[in-house]
């Protein structure tokens, strides 16, 4: 299994490499130059099997340089019950809701309450793995640019792991107080956190300049470093995501809620498009679906493009209550288009460069058919989400978080749209107690505390769903970080955390 860049199909790299690299040396994404193909016997064999299992099979078949116990050590070391909370870390829980079933899998049972621990907790073993095979020696700075739930993932999971020291980036008003929290107060000796002023699209850009910068990659290697990276432009942070979509089809067809070979639909409350394009990905490798239903916030800029075919990001940037959506450039897109395009990365890297040089672009006739015939876009409103989290609680007396309340309520608009009874399942992407104001305001008409943890105390009284343990355990740690720096300045600064003139 070989990888080679959106933007330039002639670069041919092994997995440890798209892992080591994390983006290409022309600022494409590496993909896989084929995928697995899995009919349904294979689909059968993996539903016998726990999801450790599944996780060993499906990423073996993409890790060809890895060794089965290289696999196995970076699997089980991931996804532990003490980590997790049981032995399934992406549970599917139903619940009837305005006349439909809503299967719902929680992706937020990890370390940091939110769904990209399925990916960053197996990340770092990957990672430190595939230095090892491809750049023995040297350190790997790990920078991350974050809407909120990343950075606190990536710095859990790579706190303390030898040879690496991360630092991440985020919007200094563009997160929520719980996610801030999180990332200010954490621990490790080779974490480090900045503030940019600006929004995360900004601190996107920023990261994929420093990537893409000669300068500042020479003085990393002249330091025995190379930048990689922990956003799910990284390989082999969209791989194991890949799992938990082939695994909820497992879990669907061992309940009877569907039977193997029937088509599900993918609800996904997506800003990066990764998670949704990890399920584009079972897919191709034969997971049967029908439609994947793109759920945006009022930056709705994927909702727009799935309708028209035309990439628009010149428009009104909205901070909304479902922070980790408010994206305005859909990096993992590439990924599809190139996909959609035949493989052709001359016209993949055309459409990049017209979106960086004039912030707009229009795919051709045949690639706007093939996201016809399979993607659904839609959006709401911060009133909506916050309605939405009232109705869902009231009907069912389950509490989910605002990205998960996007991702329902788009749901609920496209089947009132289509009248399409597939069995959907919808991705459940944070704990409600990250979002603890906006999910408050949305349940109790009480006036609000204004003290954070007193806002998730208040909610744990109004509604008695439990507080995970990392949140709760947050409340008397003291804030390590509180740095803030300007856009443009983001070298400076990671080469002053380094240590490099």
């Amino acid at each position: 299994m070989l990888y080679n860049s959106t933007e330039n199909k002639n670069e041919v790299v092994s997995a440890a490499q798209a892992i080591a690299q994390g983006i290409s040396k022309d600022g494409g994404l590496f993909v896989p130059q084929s995928f697995p193909q899995y009919d349904m016997e294979t689909f059968k064999e993996l539903a016998k099997l726990d999801y450790n299992g599944r996780a060993k099979k499906i990423m073996g078949d993409y890790l060809s340089d890895f060794t089965a116990e290289e696999i196995a050590q970076c699997v089980d070391s991931a996804y532990t019950a003490e980590k997790f909370g049981s032995t399934n870390p992406a549970p599917i829980g139903t619940k009837d809701y305005n006349g439909k079933q809503l299967n719902i899998m929680e992706l937020w049972h990890g370390p940091t309450c939110a769904f990209k621990d399925m990916a960053l907790q197996v990340l770092p073993h990957l990672l430190t793995k595939s230095l090892k095979k491809t750049y023995d020696g040297k350190d790997a700075v790990i920078l991350v640019a974050t809407s909120g739930d990343t950075g606190k993932a990536a710095l859990e999971g790579f706190k303390d792991v030898d040879h690496t020291k991360i630092i991440v980036f985020y919007p200094v008003d563009g997160v929520s107080p719980m996610q801030k929290h999180q990332m200010n107060t954490q621990l490790g000796d080779n974490v480090n956190v900045c503030a940019i002023k600006g929004n995360f699209d900004d601190a996107q850009t920023g990261v994929k300049k420093i990537f893409n910068t000669a300068e500042m990659t020479e003085k990393l290697s002249a330091n025995n470093m190379l930048f990689s990276s922990a956003n799910s432009i990284n390989w082999g942070r969209l791989l194991p995501q890949i799992v938990y979509y082939i695994s909820a089809y497992c879990d669907m067809a061992n309940s009877g809620k569907i039977n193997f070979g029937d088509k599900i639909n993918v609800v996904v409350p997506t800003g990066n498009f990764g998670n949704i394009l990890a399920s584009y990905y079972a897919m191709c490798m034969g997971m049967p679906v029908n439609k994947f239903i793109c759920a945006s916030n009022s930056n709705n800029v994927l909702t727009d493009f799935i309708r028209t075919g035309t990439y628009d990001k010149n428009r009104k940037f909205y901070t909304t209550v479902s922070p980790s959506m408010d994206i305005l450039v859909s990096s993992n897109l590439e990924r599809l288009l190139y996909k959609f395009a035949g493989c052709d990365d001359a016209k993949t890297k055309q459409w990049m460069n017209t979106l960086k040089s004039e912030g707009v672009y229009t795919v051709d006739d045949d690639v706007k058919a093939q996201i016809d015939s399979l993607f659904y876009g839609n959006c709401c409103s911060d009133e909506e989400t916050k309605a939405t989290i009232k109705s869902l609680y009231e009907q069912t007396h389950y509490l989910c978080d605002t990205h998960t309340a996007v991702a329902v309520n788009v749901y609920d608009k496209y089947v009132e749209e289509t009248k399409d009874t597939t069995p959907a399942v919808i991705a459940s992407t944070a704990s409600p107690y990250k979002f603890s104001k906006a999910v408050l305001e949305a349940v109790s008409d009480d006036v609000l505390p204004t003290d954070e943890f007193e806002m998730v105390d208040k909610l744990n009284a109004v509604t008695g769903a439990p507080i995970p343990t990392p949140l709760s355990s947050l409340k008397d740690k003291k804030a390590r970080f509180n740095n803030v720096t300007e856009v443009d300045k983001m070298p400076e600064y990671v080469l002053s955390v380094l240590g490099i003139e």
